[in-house]
């Protein structure tokens, strides 16, 4: 075909001629261009979808382009090791199935039409743009908001993924659920958990591509690298020695029971919290069992558990551990008999109920550790008592009120004392000024004084 056209340029006579076949040429090649693009599978595909709601492509399309291809046209490492932290990996898998069946409840509430499950495919295509294009946005619009008011910033990669998924599913609400009760109703929760749930059984998202698409997200927001590798290799071989040894390989726990997914440098923090690894007794008795009988053991069956002595309730305030009850009962058996004879006799004083004590246990002193509770132990000692002298009682009531009696009168001495000398003072004071302001008639009087009295010695002598 090209050589009949160059033929037939040839045979023209006038450029201008050469020059018009040459354009009807490469029109023709483009129409058939256009043909073949229109036959393709990938243009049906294409025209059967709804049109584009823009005509840029989006911010999330150049990373679509594959790792290898483009490390290739860089130059850089073609392999990447794309493992992440398997707890935080499925943590965040388990939030998107929610967060799509609030998207999709609030979006059709109040729709006669539409329910949650002809509008799932849809928005859950939505969801994922959405939330690769925020991943890949997110740390540089955190930088620049830091520090304003009333913006909070979050650190942990679960936090912004769930943080984005809310702010997704708030955007996807139609009219009648931002203004309807159901919106905060119990109903509206049971219908979103019963569509999630639904999707679950279905296999509607199925685990596997969701944590396809977590990857991508966690490694987007995970810009100081603690939740995935980063690790980059020339070969493929360099990357299949470093995949066993990787630090994010993905660990099952070998506790008989447990099937945790974990990160091999997540092992020793989920070794110490397993609840199905068998330990000793917190309390230090002889049992072994699984940490998540612990509390249980500890406050049920364990020997080791503390109780109150049985004679807490006279006066003896221990706590021992079950399985030593005796020996604390025969160790403080003094103190025990103490506590009895006290509530006998209140008034007398400590001193006086231990002499009583002593003679007690040198009585029957084997016949009395014997007794195990309060009512055994008083009944023994109240008759054992009843054989002794009576007691005689120095009341602390009498010896305080007597010492009280010897201090108050030296106090009040004391204070008589000092009111007196102050009396005293203060009369001798008056006598003295009123001496001084009558002194011209003080000898007078007292000549007169010394006249009578002279008299009558005289008038009685013989």
């Amino acid at each position: 075909m090209e050589d009949e056209d160059e033929e037939a340029m040839i045979g023209m006579n006038s450029p201008a001629e050469r020059e018009v076949h040459s354009i009807g040429f490469l029109v023709s090649d483009r129409v058939q261009d256009l043909r073949d693009i229109l036959a393709s599978p990938s243009s049906d595909q294409h025209a059967t979808t709804d049109p584009p709601t823009r005509t840029e492509p989006p911010a999330g399309d150049g990373q679509n382009v594959p790792e290898k291809i483009k490390d290739a046209k860089e130059a850089g490492p073609a392999f990447h090791c794309d493992l992440c932290d398997a707890e935080l990996l499925f943590k965040i898998t388990q939030a998107l199935l929610p967060g799509l069946a609030t998207a999709c409840v609030d979006n059709t509430t109040g729709g006669v039409f539409r329910s949650p499950g002809s509008v799932a495919a849809d928005i859950r295509k939505e969801l994922v743009e959405y939330l690769t294009q925020r991943t890949e946005t997110y740390v540089a619009e955190s930088v620049v908001l830091e520090g304003a008011p009333e913006v909070e910033v979050y650190d942990n990669p679960y936090d912004i993924i769930a943080y984005l998924i809310d702010e997704f599913a708030i955007s996807k609400r139609n009219v009648f659920s931002r203004v309807s009760a159901l919106l905060l109703s119990e109903r509206r929760e049971d219908n979103i958990d019963d569509f999630a749930h639904q999707m679950e059984i279905n296999g509607f998202w199925p685990v596997d591509k969701r944590e396809a698409i977590v990857q991508t997200l966690l490694k987007n927001v995970d810009v100081k690298n603690e939740y995935h590798c980063n690790m980059k290799f020339e070969t493929d071989e360099e990357l299949s020695l470093h995949m066993p040894t990787c630090s994010f390989r993905v660990m099952t726990c070998g506790n008989e029971g447990c099937d945790a997914r974990f990160s091999a440098n997540k092992t020793e923090k989920h070794d110490s919290a397993c609840p199905f690894k068998i330990i000793p007794c917190e309390q230090k008795c002889l049992d072994f069992l699984m940490r998540r009988d612990m509390d249980r053991h500890c406050i049920t069956v364990c020997p080791m558990k503390l109780v109150n002595c049985p004679f807490f309730s006279v006066g003896c305030k221990a706590a021992v551990p079950s399985c030593k009850i005796e020996e604390h009962q025969s160790e403080e058996l003094h103190y025990h008999i103490l506590y009895i004879l006290q509530g006998m006799y209140k008034e007398a004083s400590e001193e006086v109920l231990k002499e009583r004590v002593d003679k007690i246990h040198e009585i029957a002193g084997a016949r009395l550790a014997n007794a195990k509770n309060v009512r055994s132990l008083t009944s023994k000692v109240k008759d054992l008592d009843a054989k002794l002298p009576p007691l005689v009682i120095e009341t602390k009531k009498k010896e305080e009120e007597t010492s009280e009696t010897e201090v108050k009168p030296e106090s009040t001495g004391v204070s008589d004392t000092n009111e007196n000398t102050e009396n005293a003072a203060g009369t001798k004071d008056v006598v003295n000024s009123e001496a001084k302001s009558r002194s011209p008639e003080v000898a007078p009087l007292l000549r007169d004084s010394e006249v009578a009295s002279k008299t009558v010695e005289d008038a009685k002598a013989p």
